[in-house]
């Protein structure tokens, strides 16, 4: 590179060095992969000491952190001491170190360039201020990306393999089993095991989703707990219609393993007998929502991500229902009713015509009767796209029958002093 870039009017160069490595293999020796880089780097400065270079003594070290995105803590870090001007100079070892993605490495050359910073490759020389060197280095970055994407690919093959042959490849631990610390097999976890075939046989005595998930509410059972190989607990949350669906339908407890649209024999053992498998499968397809009265997303709904729950605080989704095998009739339900059932939140649905009309009203009351014009001309696409612009919430007490509406600041109903407004809902 070009030496005196780094070095305006003789000051001196502060030098951070980059260091990543894809994974935690080996990092807990002496001297690992990171300290190699490190070292080459600091060599590098050393031979351009004459010309004012000098290390920062901070590290910026990823340790088992991929280079395909850019959500790596000391990356994060570089980039704000970049910002607050405390580097001058950025060096890595290879270019891949910094990124394998063509499109975060722009980004990351963006903002050296914004804020004057020169970037080093120690064991690759080109010169980033001239065209002919921007071009080496996409090329070797675009080879950088091409080995990783083949890496993917033979990362998939061999995944696609493995579950052919019945192997458990990884994942999230599911109720009723546990990971084999000897290796990738799930081994059945007993007492979790007797949860399950409950679960089961409890769905075809209920029949439905719901009243199971509230008996599991009671009883207090929970989803499937488990630690993470850095220590960290996830799971353990309570059963929703979602979840509770998925450990229904789930061929893990048949004894199988899935493979996109295919199912082969797994090498753990079946904790749920072929008939009763079969016979909850049965009755989901009896049940399944598609067959008449399935709530699908509208194409139209003025107020999705802005009409919100006001006794429990979730959100309210947009869906509609099929009357008849006919006529669709379009409704907002509350999050909170539609995965823990209709008892537990009292607003539950709302019908969607009437509550967008009360909107619609109340920005054309607010806003005069340009807003009123600008609505009737729009394609129905964009009506939703105008309501958002001017609304940023609304708010539904189901229990007492209001609506409160708040306005975007700099909205025209906002300019005419209109922050927020409360108001009876009309039937």
């Amino acid at each position: 590179m070009n030496k005196r870039q780094c070095l305006p009017d003789q000051r001196p160069v502060r030098c951070a060095i980059y260091t990543r490595k894809s994974t935690e293999e080996g990092l807990e020796q002496d001297f690992n992969s990171l300290d190699a880089q490190r070292a080459a780097a600091e060599a590098y400065i050393q031979s351009q000491k004459q010309e004012g270079w000098q290390c920062l003594r901070r590290h910026y070290d990823d340790g088992g952190f991929t280079g395909a995105n850019m959500d790596r803590p000391a990356l994060t870090n570089l980039l704000a001491d970049i910002a607050q001007g405390q580097v001058d100079c950025v060096l890595v070892y290879k270019v891949d170190r910094l990124s394998r993605s063509l499109l975060d490495f722009a980004r990351i050359i963006e903002t050296f360039e914004k804020h004057r910073v020169a970037f080093v490759s120690v064991t690759q020389q080109f010169n980033t201020a001239t065209s002919m060197g921007r071009l080496v280095l996409n090329v070797l970055l675009s080879f950088a990306q091409f080995e990783r994407e083949i890496i993917s690919e033979r990362t998939r093959d061999k995944i696609a393999a493995a579950r052919r042959k019945g192997k458990w490849v990884g994942g999230q631990p599911i109720l009723g089993y546990d990971v084999d610390g000897h290796g990738p097999r799930l081994v059945v976890n007993e007492e979790e095991a007797v949860r399950v075939r409950a679960i089961f046989a409890l769905y075809l005595e209920q029949q439905g989703l719901t009243g199971v998930v509230q008996e599991l509410a009671r009883r207090g059972w929970r989803n499937k707990r488990w630690q993470t190989r850095k220590g960290h607990e996830r799971g353990g949350k309570p059963f929703s219609k979602t979840s509770l669906h998925h450990l229904l339908t789930n061929v893990l407890y048949a004894g199988k393993i899935p493979y996109k649209k295919e199912v082969h024999e797994g090498e753990h053992a079946a904790i749920v007998d072929p008939q009763t498998w079969q016979q909850v499968q049965d009755v989901l397809r009896r049940q399944d929502p598609t067959k008449g009265s399935k709530l699908r997303l509208p194409s139209v709904a003025l107020l999705k991500g802005i009409l919100y729950c006001r006794p429990c605080g979730c959100a309210l989704t947009p869906t509609q229902a099929c009357k008849n095998g006919s006529k669709r009739y379009r409704y907002y339900v509350c999050l909170n009713a539609l995965r823990h059932g209709p008892k537990a939140c009292p607003a539950r649905s709302v019908g969607a015509a009437a509550i967008e009309k009360f909107v619609v009203e109340r920005i054309q009351e607010f806003a005069g009767d340009q807003a009123l014009s600008a609505w009737e001309t729009l394609p129905a696409e964009e009506q939703a796209g105008w309501v958002q612009r001017l609304v940023q919430r609304v708010e539904y007490d189901g229990a007492n029958s209001k609506v409160a509406i708040t306005f975007h600041p700099g909205s025209p109903p906002a300019q005419n002093g209109v922050a927020q407004q409360r108001k009876e809902k009309r039937r």
